[in-house]
């Protein structure tokens, strides 16, 4: 059972980048959260989400997200939602930073997060209408007959695909799930949700639109050999298409809930900007 296990989480294709960013993301959160009130919920969405990362970029699993078109939306569905989902639900950027060595963060991080250019990056990247064309974008490019083709054939083309998902992921749902009132964060609670409701229906037009077209669009896993031959193309692209529509739909209706649930509580606690500039009136009260 445990030699079993090993052997499925041995890279099918070792990358140094993947083991070098999965250890210093635990190494500093380990750190950090010893210093950090880190909720014992917090630090198991933190875990599980690293976990589902690496396991959807760095192990044996790889060789079928490479030769079947469902499985690669699967891979996908991790490192675009789950994932970062997860990880920005912990609300892990106290215990990070905590992690760093302080002399790091004083002569290293805060002058480089002071610099114009990054809070420019910052202001593009986080910008709303940015933060949900990027999202939904990305997932529409990558899945172009010609750009698909061509990175499930170049390694490097592939590897540059899966961290655009996983970059991308974090910075849509660390935008969405941010749990405090604005400011500091960067939206308020209202302007969450519906920035990530506006993500729903593109995912389902191209989720509908892959899983009802009648021929194959993407015949590079018939090209290179599929790991399941007792799955037909077409019903192998209509399950990637289901797995667009609805799972990867369904994260972003959770998303919302939590926005929600966050925007309820701040207004209860009269932490939302418009509730502490107007204070109740007595018949308010």
């Amino acid at each position: 059972m445990i030699a079993t296990l090993f052997y499925w989480l041995e890279p099918w294709e070792f990358s140094p980048t993947v083991v070098i960013a999965v250890l210093v993301a635990a190494i500093l959160f380990a750190r950090g959260a010893r210093h950090a009130r880190v909720s014992f919920a917090r630090r198991l969405a933190f875990w599980l989400g690293l976990a589902g990362i690496y396991v959807a970029l760095h192990t044996r699993l790889d060789y079928f997200f490479e030769h079947e078109f469902f499985m690669h939306r699967l891979q996908h569905l991790v490192l675009h939602h789950l994932g970062p989902f997860l990880i920005a639900l912990s609300y892990p950027g106290a215990a990070l930073r905590a992690g760093i060595p302080f002399r790091w963060r004083q002569r290293w991080l805060i002058p480089a997060m002071n610099t114009r250019s990054a809070r420019v990056m910052a202001d593009v990247l986080f910008h709303p209408a940015i933060a949900v064309t990027l999202f939904v974008g990305l997932i529409y490019f990558w899945l172009l007959s010609p750009i698909h083709f061509k990175a499930m054939l170049d390694w490097r083309l592939y590897r540059v695909m899966n961290w655009s998902m996983v970059l991308d992921g974090l910075l849509f749902w660390w935008l969405v799930l941010d749990p405090r009132p604005a400011p500091p964060a960067r939206l308020a609670p209202g302007r969450r949700i519906l920035l990530v409701i506006a993500a729903i229906p593109p995912q389902i037009l191209l989720g509908a639109y892959i899983f009802f077209t009648p021929h194959e669009l993407y015949p590079i896993y018939s090209i290179c050999g599929r790991a399941f031959t007792w799955i037909s193309p077409m019903r192998d692209q209509q399950v990637g298409g289901l797995l667009l529509w609805i799972p990867g739909s369904m994260m972003s209706v959770i998303g919302a809930l939590i926005a929600l649930r966050h925007w309820l509580r701040l207004s209860a606690r009269a932490r939302l900007r418009e509730t502490r500039a107007s204070p109740l009136t007595p018949l308010e009260a």
